[in-house]
């Protein structure tokens, strides 16, 4: 399975403003230039983090982004469902355009929807905090001010 460049986006988005400094507001040009994104890239999935709570934005003169909400409350498994437009994985996941005609016997289904829930208990048992523990690391990698 491989994940879209909007959840990686978003995903990273949510580390660096972690791993930036309590409260501090970023802006997206930083992020960009840490990632070696474009902004334009960048702007979608600000806006939607937004909209989740995630991420605060801040408009105007001295504005910004920040995370809107603890590391500890930002739960990993929650960020890909919610980013990711679909888990259809094979043809045959997608009801209304399954035309393999060895769904009414095949197992393979089923052994990949159990591979997928799988995915995803590991993916629930992790929160922002969990990636960004080694905070001194990550904020050298990314240019933060280490303190």
């Amino acid at each position: 399975m491989r994940l879209t460049y909007y959840t990686d986006y978003s995903l990273r988005v949510l580390i660096y403003l972690a791993t930036a400094g309590t409260g501090r507001l970023v802006q997206m040009k930083e992020i960009a230039d840490a990632y070696g994104i474009s902004k334009n890239h960048l702007m979608k999935v600000i806006y939607e983090l937004g909209k989740t709570g995630w991420i605060e934005t801040i408009r105007g003169r001295g504005g910004g982004i920040r995370l809107g909400m603890k590391a500890e409350e930002i739960n990993i498994g929650t960020v890909v469902r919610r980013t990711e437009e679909d888990f259809y994985m094979v043809e045959c996941f997608h009801d209304g355009k399954n035309a393999c005609i060895l769904s009414p016997v095949c197992q393979l289904k089923h052994t990949l929807q159990e591979a997928l829930e799988a995915y995803f208990r590991v993916l629930d048992g992790y929160t922002l905090a969990d990636l960004t523990h080694n905070q001194r690391q990550l904020s050298l990698l990314l240019g933060h001010p280490v303190t």
